[in-house]
């Protein structure tokens, strides 16, 4: 398999660790490195991550790609057994997704400073809003579990801890003050040390070239 991604890409820091999860070996292919076009002509949406399963099977977006992943190669899981705990996971995951990282991808901060003119501040402001607003209902979900555990939705780190970790880096890259979320730092300190959250760190990735 080929993993289509790019350092800092945290949806591809997803994918890069639920690959070490399941121990899966991949080649990593930087899209900045590629030449103009060439990744559009492999992944029609232009977006990263897409993994590329050969013979031109190519899927894209994160979420499809960790639904393959779980339906191809179910051991270890990514998910619980237990078909309410499997929904909970999917639910933070997908808040994290669509309600944090949607608002506040490159594309969208480029849209709001230079097309709605918010300058600097403006784009401070619009990612400090969106991503405080989404890391307080995250923490509130963690407040509403049923049983406290080690990672978001059970004792071994899944498809819900995959989504954090790279969002809380996002968090920190902003300036975005953390203090406020003690059950998510919990959970965030429980994975980092873990080899595969480690191995598919920015900074782990060979196209890393300092922040």
């Amino acid at each position: 398999m080929k993993l289509y991604t790019y350092q800092r890409n945290s949806a591809g820091e997803r994918v890069r660790i639920a690959l070490g999860l399941k121990g899966l070996a991949y080649e990593y292919v930087s899209v900045p490195a590629m030449p103009d076009g060439a990744y559009d002509q492999i992944n029609p949406q232009g977006l990263m991550p897409a993994l590329d399963l050969g013979e031109g099977r190519i899927i894209a977006q994160s979420g499809a790609i960790l639904a393959f992943l779980e339906e191809a190669f179910p051991a270890p899981p990514l998910l619980s057994p237990d078909p309410f705990l499997r929904a909970q996971a999917r639910s933070f995951a997908l808040f994290i997704a669509s309600e944090i990282h949607a608002v506040t991808v490159g594309r969208v901060r480029r849209f709001v400073v230079d097309r709605l003119g918010a300058g600097p501040a403006g784009e401070a402001a619009w990612i400090a809003h969106w991503t405080r607003e989404g890391l307080t209902r995250l923490e509130a979900m963690l407040a509403e579990r049923r049983e406290h555990s080690a990672f978001c939705y059970g004792e071994t780190p899944g498809w819900a801890d995959l989504h954090l970790v790279p969002a809380l880096r996002n968090a920190r890259r902003f300036e975005v003050p953390l203090d406020d979320f003690q059950r998510l730092l919990a959970v965030e300190a429980a994975c980092v040390e873990l080899p595969a959250f480690r191995a598919a760190r920015p900074d782990a990735q060979p196209d890393y070239a300092g922040e």
